[in-house]
């Protein structure tokens, strides 16, 4: 898979192991690019406003730069800014007067940044926001960081719709796991199923971004790649190399009810550059059984950007637009029953990032 300058990944990851519940185990496959997606990391330069710096700070060291994992939050960031801030920037009387409920955050360009979206999905959007202002594609091998402004008082709280907090993050986080669950399967008892101190475990794999702790939850409502799913046609020769169904995928076994070919829809958000955020039913499979792919999905909602479901390689040189997910340009023949099993945000949700191509 390639980059679009967007993000990189961390270490190779560890590449054993499956996560098994009571009725299903997770292929290899699955969870290697579960393990790819969460080890994702995205670069930020967050830059207190000038103008909020209290007396005394130092003013040479106010910017701190990070690699914040893609499946994050911008609350579950802020401790380590606040140290940073507090050994380095501010004096003691100031830390003593600031409070972190209070501070919020804002692109260079003025954008108010969203609390409850996932930090990957905060800096894809602003990738592809970018893309329509560019005079060229950015290039795959670079990778810029996102430039935040800090605000340390006055939150705009009627813009941010919540709580810049932890908890109220984690509110919103539960709410968006409960809606991709009822999307899946048509009723959230998955979700509500789970013991309290599962559900508490599922945000604190979050929090501590650990994906064992994560996983060990999210197994048990989530659909993986773990049998065969209906038989489709191969891609042409000239694109087998870009074909991203796992060989798991076609391994011979028992039909799995709660397999990620068997969902009623898999939860897709499609967002477009400075533009409305679109979400339809997307089911794994077409009418005629062949597995709904991304180039059928962007062909069926944003037709003027994407004219043909399956372009021939002459036709994708021309391209007018590409597809983000997890920070990756994905390829047309890339199945939705796969992305949303493998690719999806910790939350459940399969975010579809559309930029523009200058060419």
């Amino acid at each position: 898979m390639s980059t679009y300058g967007t993000t990189r990944h961390h270490h190779a990851p560890a590449l054993g192991g499956t996560y098994s519940t009571k009725d299903r185990v997770t292929d290899y496959h699955t969870t290697l690019f579960r393990r790819l997606t969460w080890e994702g990391t995205v670069p930020l330069e967050i830059r207190v406003d000038p103008k909020e710096l209290p007396a005394n700070s130092d003013r040479g060291l106010e910017c701190y730069y990070m690699q914040a994992p893609r499946v994050s939050y911008l609350p579950l960031i802020m401790p380590e800014i606040r140290q940073f801030l507090m050994d380095v920037v501010f004096d003691d009387a100031a830390a003593k007067v600031l409070k972190e409920e209070d501070w919020w955050f804002e692109s260079e360009e003025g954008t108010l940044l969203k609390w409850h979206w996932p930090i990957g999905l905060i800096y894809d959007n602003h990738t592809i926001s970018a893309s329509v202002k560019a005079s060229a594609p950015p290039a795959s091998n670079v990778v810029t960081p996102m430039k935040l402004i800090l605000h340390l008082a006055s939150p705009p709280s009627d813009k941010l719709l919540l709580s810049p907090s932890a908890e109220a993050c984690k509110q919103a986080f539960m709410g968006q796991l409960k809606e991709a669950d009822f999307i899946r399967w048509g009723s959230t008892k998955r979700m509500t199923g789970l013991r309290k101190v599962d559900q508490d475990g599922i945000w604190e794999g979050i929090k501590e971004h650990t994906f064992d702790d994560y996983w060990r939850v999210a197994a048990k409502v989530t659909p993986a790649i773990t049998s065969t799913r209906p038989p489709s046609p191969g891609p042409p020769p000239s694109s087998a190399s870009l074909h991203t169904r796992p060989p798991s995928a076609d391994t011979a076994g028992p039909a799995d009810r709660d397999g990620a070919y068997n969902v009623r829809s898999v939860p897709v958000r499609l967002y477009l550059p400075d533009g409305p955020v679109l979400q339809d039913l997307v089911p794994p499979l077409l009418e005629d059984g062949t597995p709904h792919t991304l180039g059928h999905y962007l062909f069926t909602h944003v037709p003027l950007l994407f004219p043909s479901r399956a372009p021939t390689p002459q036709e994708r040189r021309s391209d007018l637009a590409y597809a983000l997910v997890q920070g990756v340009v994905s390829p047309y023949e890339s199945e939705m029953a796969w992305l949303g099993a493998t690719l999806a945000g910790a939350d459940g949700w399969l975010n579809v990032c559309v930029g523009i191509c200058r060419n």
